[in-house]
């Protein structure tokens, strides 16, 4: 059944090379899992990847597009921040980030933006 299966995210790209340079070079991640002309996948923990896909819709959604489960949030900003990464600051009703991180005790949150406009989130659980 469908719900026994892992799933994965597919990124929008306009430029396939740039977004594999981004994820690979700047946030870290080393494990490409498959590549062809118009993708590539990219291994996460536990078995999870998610895809980039090269498409010419420059079309973004105005939300999380792939977010990442962290056990330390604020060592996961501070990672990315060191790398070049710049978080999101909002200041609204409902929600108010401090140095990038929003959150209670229950939940706790941060995002980014890569280069082709898709929001990245990061998200560490009580």
């Amino acid at each position: 059944m469908l719900k026994n299966q892992k799933a994965h995210a597919t990124v929008p790209v306009t430029d396939l090379a740039k977004a594999k340079a981004y994820y690979v070079g700047v946030l870290g991640f080393d494990d490409v899992e498959a590549e062809n002309q118009d993708a590539v996948m990219i291994k996460a923990a536990d078995g999870t990847r998610f895809a980039l896909y090269a498409t010419p819709n420059t079309q973004r959604g105005g939300h999380t597009q792939l977010g990442f489960a962290v056990d330390d949030i604020e060592a996961e900003v501070a990672d990315l921040k060191a790398r070049g990464v710049v978080f999101q600051e909002y200041d609204m009703p409902g929600l108010k980030t401090v140095n990038g991180i929003t959150g209670t005790a229950e939940a706790r949150a941060a995002w980014f933006i890569d280069p082709d406009g898709n929001t990245i989130g990061l998200v560490q659980l009580g």
